[in-house]
């Protein structure tokens, strides 16, 4: 009875939140299922080691899903709980912030697959139809960050997931992953932060903005001009500056900014729906400090479909697949399938169980490059657009789903200040510079401070422990953090 119980407080964090199997890991840390004791609600839970001197990450994301929610604290004795939150169609809930020994750990709501897993399952093009229906809601979600004053700065497919199949928010498109976003004016005053020049790359070079490329102070603009590449995204099936090679990553961004700058807005839209030539357009000629009007750009995608004749009936391509049944019908209950998760900002890419339940197909290997983590097929059958035979485990799902060999677009230096501090003349001193170059990128091997406020500490077993035979799929969690945390303050790039 007792080694029972050891086993059991062993998996459980905040409380009551029990870890479930690890589903992938990123240069910020691990994340994994979870269940919430009380009401048995799947979650999904994150954890950054406090060894590394990116350890505020977390923190940061946290401190940004409590502002643009609105979140408040109660209980005395544990103040990182989040209760009395105003829901907001799109954005996850935060359930729990705080401290477990060595980590910080973030709960968070347990989505579906991305904006990218979806594309790349759909044979990496988007019918005009759900490239507009796409376009309606990811607008939506950034007005609503815009309106509770941050900018993304992040935009791509990778970060836009939709709900778990069988919900109420299958077909919704959710954001997720604020590690980039920014406050760009004063809650109360409104006033805007100051424009400025030779600023380092924020972003994903594929989908952001041309004044991002030159170095430019970010502001709505950018975060809308990013939304419109990621569109022409979908509806070509690639963006004439993918595939752009150089010496260097930062000649390799110079490379993509000058291409962005020269392709003509008409030569990127020809062949498509001239709205979406007009709306580039409209966000490019934006100011740095312009309101956006987004009811226009949402009414541009509407009189696309209006001229087609088509309904906005909320029907998607990936609803369609395997003769209408959707994306998620050849699942397999159990069968865990190969993953990209991200945590933070980066990804890696990890393969569980045999090539049989990959929707890749096996054949699949990772490999670890100067700017990339990426995926590369190796002498395999072709893929097909099939739905994968892997793409659920038990129904659980976060972002944890088979991911196409070419998502995620080319990652930049990036500088990140704490979201709660916005920029003004002077640079916050509590703001925190964090370099990331690639998908993976040395780390230094400076601890970062602990957290503020209550702590719960919960015994950690042994890797000789019970709870490491609970599944032939992993083994306990804390093992699994030991041996991440052994490797992610090297400084040599991580092949994981």
């Amino acid at each position: 009875m007792a080694s029972t119980q050891h086993v059991s407080s062993s998996n459980v964090v905040g409380v009551h939140y029990r870890v479930g199997r690890k589903i992938g890991e990123g240069s910020f840390g691990v994340i994994f299922e979870g269940t919430n004791l009380l009401n048995n609600q799947q979650v999904a839970i994150k954890f950054a080691s406090l060894l590394k001197s990116d350890a505020p990450q977390l923190r940061d994301e946290y401190r940004t899903y409590k502002l643009l929610v609105g979140c408040c604290m109660r209980a005395p004795c544990c103040t990182r709980h989040l209760t009395d939150g105003v829901a907001i169609a799109g954005i996850p809930n935060v359930y729990f912030f705080g401290q477990e020994g060595l980590h910080n750990i973030l709960v968070i709501d347990l989505l579906g697959p991305s904006l990218e897993d979806l594309f790349d399952w759909c044979g990496r093009r988007f019918s005009t139809k759900t490239v507009v229906q796409v376009a309606r809601q990811m607008l939506t979600r950034v007005q609503t960050i815009h309106e509770k004053n941050f900018i993304y700065r992040d935009i791509k497919p990778d970060n836009f997931l939709i709900g778990r199949p069988g919900s109420k928010t299958a077909n919704l498109v959710h954001v997720v992953d604020f590690g980039m976003a920014k406050q760009y004016r004063d809650p109360k005053s409104k006033q805007h932060i100051l424009y400025r020049e030779r600023k380092s790359l924020s972003g994903t070079a594929r989908y952001m903005s041309i004044n991002t490329h030159l170095g430019r102070e970010q502001s709505r603009r950018d975060d809308l001009e990013a939304l419109g590449h990621v569109f022409m995204y979908f509806l070509r099936g690639g963006l004439p500056w993918q595939g752009l090679k150089a010496a260097t990553n930062k000649q390799k961004y110079e490379k993509i900014g000058e291409k962005k700058q020269t392709t003509a807005i008409k030569d990127l839209c020809e062949g498509f729906a001239e709205e979406f030539s007009q709306y580039l357009s409209y966000v490019r000629g934006l100011g740095f400090e312009d309101t956006p009007d987004y009811d226009y750009m949402r009414e541009l995608f509407t009189q696309v479909l209006k001229k087609e004749g088509v309904e906005e009936d909320g029907v998607y391509d990936w609803n369609l697949l395997n003769g209408g049944k959707g994306w998620e019908a050849n699942t397999v209950r159990g069968s865990v399938p190969r993953v990209r998760v991200r945590v933070g900002a980066d990804c890696f890419w990890q393969k569980h169980g045999s090539g049989a339940h990959s929707p890749l197909g096996a054949g699949y290997m990772q490999v670890a490059g100067a700017s990339n983590m990426e995926l590369r097929h190796q002498a395999v059958s072709p893929r097909t657009s099939q739905t994968p035979a892997g793409g659920l485990a038990n129904s659980r799902l976060n972002a944890a789903q088979p991911a196409p060999p070419h998502g995620g677009g080319d990652k930049p230096r990036r500088t990140r200040r704490s979201a709660a501090q916005p920029q003004s003349g002077q640079p916050s001193s509590g703001s925190r510079q964090q370099h990331q170059q690639g998908r993976a990128r040395p780390h230094s091997q400076h601890h970062a401070s602990r957290t503020s406020g209550p702590q719960h500490a919960h015994p950690q077993p042994s890797s000789a422990s019970p709870a490491a035979a609970e599944s032939p799929v992993r083994t306990s969690f804390w093992a699994s953090l030991a041996r991440f945390c052994s490797c992610c303050i090297s400084p040599a790039v991580r092949t994981c």
